[in-house]
């Protein structure tokens, strides 16, 4: 099955704004998503966001700066990017 992932412009334009290793990975991570659904243990620090139900997110790349991906799940088959960024931006429960 293939799922349907969003990306709202002002994700878009985030996601412009990375450095392209950062933007090349986001890609990766966004097609991994359309190809397998939400959860994706296998990247780095990924989790559920406590307390917000359907909420995911996982680390694009370490150091200083981490950049980071937030999505959620939106109904039957559906994902929504709600941010990437640094981690010292991410409110991920502002985000959910």
């Amino acid at each position: 099955m293939k799922w349907e992932v969003t990306i709202p412009g002002k994700v878009a334009k985030q996601a412009l704004r990375l450095p392209e290793e950062v933007r090349e990975t986001f890609e990766i991570l966004i097609s991994s998503l359309s190809e397998s659904g939400p959860a994706h243990p296998e990247w780095p620090h990924y989790g559920k966001i406590k307390g917000a139900l359907g909420c995911h997110h996982c680390h694009l790349r370490g150091g200083r700066p981490t950049f980071v991906a937030v999505w959620r799940e939106c109904g039957e088959g559906k994902r929504e990017v709600t941010y990437v960024g640094t981690h010292e931006s991410a409110d991920y429960q502002r985000f959910c």
